[in-house]
Order: structure tokens, then sequence, then C-alpha cells
């Protein structure tokens, strides 16, 4: 009788069903994936707003030793919030199928502690919720900020298309430091682990250039990257 009575409903009420199912807010005991992926109450979500490092993202360089950043943010959200009940408001659905979603626990947005805290980034091509906590994160030098981070999307399209080797290869000896020739003319300076250093091409026909320290780039005039 069941079945009989399943199978006279239509398809497409079948399916804004599990649509409706998909979008509901996530609540319950969470377990923590990663730095910006939660299971909550058994509900996979991908915190809105924010970027956390990849697992195996290292950190480091020009002078700072590499290190393990994505494993470390790891380790520290679940030493935060594993087994904590949090509270989530779906806002979207990923492509993936996850619920991307702003969660609290104890009244606090996750998203934005761990933007403010240096353990992740405002996720600007998403979102513009977390820019000014980002950015005093990265002027009082909290968290990730001034250990030689790349962002983590720009750490994600170097792996994808093997670019950090390029990068390297195209570099004179011990000479990494990229010296960039904005728009408006301004000449700057991009760290390795830098958010943008991923992205930055240097043109040496343009007048770009490499630099082998801080101190050459700054005695040419250049002035480093803000991020």
């Amino acid at each position: 009788m069941f079945r009989r009575r399943l199978a006279a409903i239509p398809l497409v009420a079948i399916a804004m069903i599990a649509a409706t199912t998909a979008m509901a807010d996530p609540s319950g005991r969470v377990r923590v994936v990663d730095g910006d992926t939660l299971d909550v109450g058994g509900v996979r979500v991908r915190l809105h707003g924010i970027d956390a490092p990849e697992s195996a993202q290292m950190c480091g360089g020009d002078g700072v030793p590499m290190w393990g950043c994505g494993a470390w943010v790891t380790r520290e959200v679940r030493s935060r919030y594993e087994g904590r009940e949090a509270s989530c408001e779906t806002l979207d659905t990923d492509r993936y199928g996850r619920s991307v979603a702003r969660c609290t626990v104890s009244g606090k947005d996750i998203g934005r502690t761990l933007v403010r805290e240096g353990m992740a980034f405002a996720y600007r091509a998403y979102s513009w919720d977390y820019d000014l906590d980002e950015k005093g994160a990265a002027v009082e030098g909290r968290g990730l900020h001034g250990e030689g981070v790349q962002s983590p999307a720009a750490f994600r399209a170097d792996a994808r298309a093997g670019r950090a080797a390029v990068n390297r290869a195209d570099a004179p000896a011990g000479c990494t430091i990229k010296g960039n020739i904005a728009r408006d003319g301004e000449r700057i300076y991009h760290m390795p682990g830098q958010q943008n250093y991923g992205a930055t091409r240097i043109s040496e026909g343009k007048g770009e250039r490499w630099f082998c320290s801080e101190a050459e780039a700054r005695a040419a005039g250049w002035r480093r990257a803000l991020r």
C-alpha cells in the first residue's frame, strides 16, 4: 500500500521535497572535516564566506621555515568545535551538494571567529561579509598572517595547473621575489607565500624583474605587496 501511494506522488513533488531537505538549516553536534568544512548534525556544511588553508597546504619561505599550516588550522578548529552544538543558516548549496551555511556555536559566528583570528580568509569571490575582519587580522599579524601563507584559492590553482613549480623554475637561482608593475605604474614586490604570489607573472620586457632579497627590492624603489 505504501509503495502504491509513493508511486502516486508526482516526480516534481518528490524533487521539491528533496530540495527542501537539502536546503534545511542544519543543527546539532559538530564533527570537523577541515578548516572550513563541518558535519553538523550529520549534514555536510561548507562555512559561508571563508576559505581556510587546504589540509595539505604548507606555509613559509623567504627565511620562514616551511610548516604544515593547513593541518594546523584543521587541528585548531577541531580543538575548538569538535563535539559542540551548532546552529546553521543555509544560504546556498555548492556544486558538491554541501550546505553553504553561516554557523554559530554559543551564539558566535564560527566563520567570523576563524577569520578574525587569522585561521581563515574572507572568501571575497562569494562574499564580502568578513572583509574587514581579515584586514584587522592582517594588520595585527594574527594567526597565519606574516607566516608566509598563500591564499587557499591560489594554492589550489597552483596545484591544478602546476604553476608553483613553473614559477620557481623561471626565477634566477635564489631570487624568488617578484617585482611587478601595477596598472597605475606602481612598483610592487611579492614574497613567496603571499596571497597574490602564485598568480603574479613577471614580464621583464615591461620592466618587471626578480629580486634576491627584500633589501634589494626596497633599495630599487619597490614596495612590498600588502597581501
